[in-house]
């Protein structure tokens, strides 16, 4: 059996599921496309190869060997694309939550049966179909969950908004002890330059004490300073439109001390590298065209 622990981002990782870009399905059509970003690659002819996302999921396989992690794949299922697994579930302390994504994505979940049936059921849980929640929107760390939603009243007219309100008060109801903390995020059908489409589009929590953070993704001030003043100025690495677009927040810990990285994030990673932070780069550019990088891509199950 698996004894799930998932407390915070960055605590020793020892147990993940890595999506898969086998049998991806090929290019959406432009009315099948979920986010800006792939939208933009579909109609400029540059959305990725699966041959080339396949070595790039690869090469991160190959990171988590080096560090002795036990890697889950999914199942495969012919002609779909199942490279974001974060979208689908996530842990918190001992906890499984399946996610209420998109309805058209629910095989997803059913490819990673074979896990599952190694997690205690009853640590297993979902919230109702109304509370709408995927992974990349929930961050735990210590006595928080942090979680980005969208509050406009044209939340329906978002296929980019993922994260309801009444999903957060599940979760605070789940976990009583801890203090959930929402934050409402930029959306935009149309902009990846203005769409946060989840909240690890725009914010990470690095290291032991640092954060990588780009203010326009949130909408209201007051909770972006809120997570300047908790981590402190001094320690957040604030990204551009560009690099946020790139998404360079989007990245993954493997400990406080080991983080993977896009190879081409030159300017965060050089950061990382002076805070004492080792950096695994790997190349994940053509994943990235589908608005989604390491860490959307990784469920982590276990960290010490």
């Amino acid at each position: 059996m698996i004894k799930l622990n998932i407390n915070d981002e960055t605590s020793r990782l020892r147990s993940v599921i890595l999506g898969t870009a086998k049998t991806n399905g090929g290019i959406p059509a432009v009315e099948e496309a979920y986010d800006p970003k792939s939208l933009l690659h579909i109609k400029a002819n540059t959305y990725p190869k699966e041959e080339d996302m396949i070595q790039e999921m690869e090469a991160v396989e190959e990171v988590f060997n080096k560090y002795g992690v036990q890697v889950f794949r999914p199942k495969l299922i012919d002609n779909y694309n199942q490279i974001f697994t974060r979208d689908i579930g996530f842990v918190i302390d001992d906890v499984f939550i399946k996610a209420n994504i998109l309805p058209d994505r629910e095989q997803e979940i059913e490819a990673i049966e074979h896990v599952l049936t190694q997690i205690d059921p009853e640590k297993i849980i979902r919230f109702p179909e109304e509370a709408h929640i995927e992974g990349g929107d929930v961050m735990p760390l210590g006595d928080y969950i942090f979680v980005g939603v969208y509050r406009g009243p044209d939340y329906a007219d978002y296929i980019i908004a993922r994260t309801n309100m009444l999903a957060v008060k599940y979760l605070q109801e789940t976990f009583p002890e801890k203090q959930v903390k929402s934050f409402n995020l930029r959306k935009s059908n149309t902009n990846p330059y203005e769409n946060a489409l989840h909240l690890d589009c725009c914010f990470q929590p690095v290291g032991e004490k640092y954060a990588i953070l780009h203010k326009n993704g949130f909408l209201e001030e007051k909770e972006y300073q809120w997570l300047v003043d908790h981590f402190g100025p001094e320690n957040i690495f604030e990204i551009t439109s560009e690099e946020m677009f790139s998404m360079n927040s989007n990245v993954f810990s493997i400990s406080p001390e080991v983080v993977i990285s896009e190879r081409n994030f030159t300017r965060l990673n050089t950061w990382l590298r002076s805070k004492g932070i080792t950096v695994e780069e790997v190349p994940y550019a053509e994943i990235s065209k589908q608005e989604g990088l390491l860490r959307c891509s990784t469920l982590p199950l276990v960290r010490e």
